[in-house]
């Protein structure tokens, strides 16, 4: 049985945000390109969710996972749903973001 994959506000402005910033930099079709690829790997952890590397370091049960070196996407997995807590681009550090993520808390 597939996972609901459910993306937090944190995540959904971070990808936002992410687009946001590559277009300004260069191409807006490039930018929205690169996002939906980001999705289609947050949407294919309903059908495989334990990948990734646990983090309990920085909460209980939350997992991380890469995505083409550049980000790194942050989830909790309960029950049959898939939380994306927040997606990570470039060299932006995890673990001081991650304090800032209290609706995953």
């Amino acid at each position: 049985m597939a996972f609901q994959v459910v993306y937090s506000r944190r995540a959904k402005s971070d990808l936002a945000n992410l687009e946001r910033y590559i277009s300004d930099a260069g191409s807006p079709a490039n930018a929205k390109s690169y996002v939906r690829a980001i999705v289609a790997k947050c949407d294919g952890l309903a059908d495989a969710p334990y990948q990734g590397t646990q983090r309990d370091d920085l909460l209980p049960g939350l997992r991380t996972t890469g995505f083409r070196r550049r980000v790194t996407i942050a989830f909790r997995i309960a029950q049959q749903t898939v939380l994306i807590a927040g997606i990570f681009y470039g060299g932006r550090s995890l673990e001081n973001d991650f304090k800032h993520l209290p609706s995953i808390r």
